[in-house]
């Protein structure tokens, strides 16, 4: 049976790290265990097995393996935002198919990507012309990191 880290089982959930070594200390990663100071998940067709909570509402996060493409682009008017208001706020947004995009500072890519440019034909969640395109396979992570001038 083949085991990820917590990093990995994170990128493959689509949520934060932190959030998935709470799910850990609870418990509730089905067959989880704990090798030295790392805890070892196993993969149950290509995917953790997540026991849902008794109460509390639903957690968002993928149920199945990521068939879909991800966008990353720029916002330009969140740029224009900080620039006016001196402000840092994450401008680079991350969308994994029709999910809920995540806005951060930095983007890693652990993977081929592409870059595209097509004004004549925007990207259509958003508008964009200009965004990096990456295989569902490749592994993203991302980076909130605020700094105040």
């Amino acid at each position: 049976m083949t085991t990820v880290t917590s990093t990995k089982a994170s990128s493959l959930l689509g949520i934060s790290d932190s959030r998935v070594r709470q799910l850990l200390g609870e418990g509730r990663i089905d067959g989880a265990y704990k090798e030295g100071r790392c805890w070892r998940i196993p993969l149950f067709k290509g995917m953790p097995r997540i026991i849902a909570g008794k109460r509390g509402p639903k957690g968002h996060w993928r149920m199945r393996i990521q068939k879909v493409r991800t966008y990353i682009h720029v916002n330009k008017h969140q740029i224009a935002r900080n620039r006016r208001e001196n402000q840092q706020h994450p401008v680079i947004v991350v969308r994994a198919g029709k999910g809920r995009p995540k806005y951060c500072n930095e983007v890693e890519i652990r993977g081929s990507c592409r870059l595209v440019y097509r004004p004549e034909q925007p990207l259509g969640c958003s508008g964009a012309v200009l965004w990096i395109e990456v295989e569902p396979e490749v592994e993203i992570v991302t980076k909130k990191r605020c700094q105040v001038y």
